[in-house]
């Protein structure tokens, strides 16, 4: 329904840290980086009144994923988080920087994980630089 390249089944995705990263069967290697933000295109795609906020308030807006090493995904492959970042910036996190939070932007441009042009929109909108 949203498009999506791959389906996660125990994965928390929202938990999942900014540039974590995922092995997902024996070769595909992931990372994460930035949440599913909602749009105008998609609401209208789905003929859904109030869709936007309903995506918002729900807060579990899935992730955008960065292949690093490709390899063959098959159903049942298993998802293992092989790395970490330290810094604790979620998905969720971020998601809530950009929709219902505008307070936490000011923490994001310090993570270093975030696609760049995602970090220099979160300083334009918080209004400070990194």
């Amino acid at each position: 329904m949203f498009g999506e390249n791959l389906t996660t089944s125990g994965v928390d995705i929202t938990g999942a840290v900014v540039g974590e990263r995922w092995r997902v069967g024996a070769r595909l290697l992931l990372e994460v980086t930035t949440p599913r933000l909602p749009c105008n295109t998609f609401a209208v795609w789905l003929e859904r009144r109030g869709w936007i906020t309903r995506f918002t308030v729900e807060g579990r807006p899935g992730t955008y994923l960065r292949v690093l090493e490709p390899g063959p995904v098959q159903a049942g492959d298993v998802v293992t988080v092989v790395d970490r970042p330290a810094h604790g910036i979620t998905v969720g996190t971020t998601f809530r920087a950009f929709t219902a939070r505008r307070e936490l932007l000011p923490t994001l441009p310090a993570v270093h994980d975030l696609q760049s042009d995602v970090r220099a929109h979160a300083e334009q909108r918080a209004g400070v630089h990194a």
